[in-house]
C-alpha cells in the first residue's frame, strides 16, 4: 500500500477479514474514520483500521454504504434505495452509529 501514496486504507473486521477502500471515500463517509486517518494516530501512519468490535459482513455493508454516499454525492432530490438485509439492520445501526456515517 506504499506505493499507492496512501490512497488506500485496509479496514480489518472483527474476525481479521480484511477490505481495502479509497482513503478519500472513507474520510468523506465517516467522521470517526476520518479522525482516525487524519489525525495524529497510528491508523494515519500505516494505513490500517481495526475494527475488533465490528463484524465483516457488517463491515463490508458499511463499505458498501459509503461508496453508495460517494458515488451518489451529486444528486440532488431522493437518492436511490440502499438494500439492507434485515439479520445484519440492528448491528449495521450500532456500527453506523459508532463510525458517524
Amino acid at each position: 500500500m506504499e506505493e499507492d501514496g496512501g490512497k488506500f486504507i485496509k479496514i480489518v473486521s472483527a474476525e481479521g477479514m480484511e477490505f481495502f477502500m479509497e482513503k478519500k471515500v472513507a474520510t468523506a463517509g465517516s467522521k470517526t474514520m476520518q479522525v482516525m486517518l487524519e489525525g495524529n494516530y497510528r491508523e494515519s501512519e500505516n494505513n490500517v483500521v481495526r475494527f475488533p468490535d465490528i463484524s465483516g459482513p457488517v463491515l463490508e455493508k458499511v463499505i458498501q454504504y459509503l461508496y453508495y454516499l460517494d458515488k451518489n454525492k451529486q444528486l440532488s432530490g431522493r437518492l436511490p434505495e440502499f438494500h439492507i438485509e434485515p439479520e445484519i439492520a440492528l448491528e449495521l445501526l450500532m456500527a453506523s452509529n459508532f463510525l458517524n456515517c
